[in-house]
């Protein structure tokens, strides 16, 4: 197993994949992506990061059903894993503890 650590792009990838739960594939993860940064997301960069975050065992995935509308094609299916969200957690403490950090004044130069 690679490490556990996240980068920026895959914490967003793993968060879309909790969100999706039970219908995170490639292509559900590129829409919600992009509606949420909105902003155009690479499908290739997506389909990438989901397999490294299960090289990493931060998700596991699956086949769905083939289905008519996807000419008998089935979808590969994602689902985090305790490690994922292991992860999730240990991240959002770190930037909660960053943000808690910054004094009251921080960013009144800036007004």
């Amino acid at each position: 197993m690679k490490g556990t650590q996240l980068g920026e792009f895959e914490e967003i990838v793993l968060l879309t994949i909790a969100l999706l739960y039970d219908d995170a594939h490639s292509i559900a993860v590129v829409e919600k992506l992009s509606q949420r940064l909105e902003r155009p997301i690479s499908l290739g960069a997506v389909h990438r990061t989901m397999q490294r975050l299960e090289e990493k065992g931060l998700v596991i995935s699956r086949f769905g059903e083939a289905t008519p509308e996807r000419g008998g094609r089935r979808k590969r299916l994602f689902t985090i894993t305790i490690a994922g969200e292991q992860s999730l957690r240990e991240v959002r403490h770190i930037r909660n503890e960053l943000w808690e950090g910054i004094p009251k004044t921080a960013f009144d130069h800036l007004t």
